[in-house]
């Protein structure tokens, strides 16, 4: 019966995504002609806001009516996920100087969303409203808006450094190789993947070293490290670039340490075999040391 909640859930999120996605309808309905010039400035200008609040309200009411308690909180974070991809398609296709910060909204909620999606289709009985990691810590919350303020302060001031479309185009590539591993690594691992570091070995945990994993032990990590600092390197922002990759650094370093502490625990001389013969994938980041004597 839980697995069937659970799995009822995924597809809930699937229905609100779309249902947030189908913003991307607003400047269509205005024109078929296929010149996208207009679509920024109809949407930030004054019918633009009213369209969008009218949809949000539309949908939101939608949701508030079929969905209750905990499925209408799971169905709306889809929805808000949904339709800031659909506003990020909207500005990635038009011609502003914002563009780059679309393909960095489309990004960041397609990350979130898939997180939970994956985690409902390889692990439900895990499944929370967690799963989304839209909470995952107020340093990675202050982390994201710092990254907001510094787009639009450089972006004011120094607009020709947010116009270097080749070192956006190489942190898009970053994005996409780095949600692709770790979503990989996710689906590899099944039942055994977890949002939370475990203490306590499940009946079904086993040891994966195959897939993404014979490449390096901790891929997931490997593809949200390169995924975060992609994003800004996306935005072409100079401080935050360097203030997620130390930031992110030191959170995997101790992350890894900690997790290895019970892998090692599960599955003792197996793990310690696996350890010498494939990295951590992340640079200088060995794991937990263990002394020979």
């Amino acid at each position: 019966m839980a697995g069937n909640k659970l799995a009822l859930e995924g597809k809930i999120s699937i229905i609100s995504f779309l249902l947030g996605l189908g913003v991307v309808i607003i400047p269509l309905i205005r024109t078929f002609a296929g010149q996208l010039d207009w679509v920024f400035d109809y949407l930030t200008g004054v019918r633009g806001k009213i369209a969008i609040a009218v949809y949000i309200a539309v949908i939101n009411g939608f949701l508030l009516i079929i969905y209750k308690g905990p499925l209408y909180k799971v169905a709306v974070r889809a929805c808000f996920l949904g339709f800031t991809f659909g506003c990020g398609l909207i500005i990635s296709f038009s011609q502003t100087t914002w563009t780059h910060f679309g393909w960095y909204m489309c990004s960041l909620s397609f990350f979130h969303y898939s997180e939970y999606l994956v985690t409902a289709i390889i692990n439900p009985r895990s499944l929370s409203l967690d799963s989304f990691l839209l909470n995952h810590s107020v340093e990675y919350t202050v982390a994201a808006v710092s990254s907001w303020l510094e787009f639009t302060i450089e972006k004011l001031s120094v607009p020709e450094l947010k116009q270097l479309s080749w070192l956006s185009l190489v942190g898009l590539v970053m994005v996409l190789c780095g949600d692709f591993l770790r979503k990989s690594a996710m689906l590899t691992a099944g039942s055994n993947f977890n949002h939370i570091v475990q203490n306590e070995k499940a009946q079904s945990h086993v040891l994966v070293t195959d897939g993404v994993y014979a490449f390096f032990r901790h891929p997931s990590y490997v593809g949200w490290f390169y995924w975060s600092i992609g994003t800004q390197v996306m935005l072409c922002n100079p401080v935050c670039i360097a203030g997620y990759t130390m930031a992110s650094w030191r959170f995997f370093r101790e992350r890894i340490e900690e997790e290895e502490l019970s892998l090692l625990h599960f599955f003792g001389e197996d793990y310690l075999e696996y350890k010498k013969k494939v990295g951590t994938g992340l640079p200088f980041i060995s794991g937990i040391r263990i002394n020979s004597s």
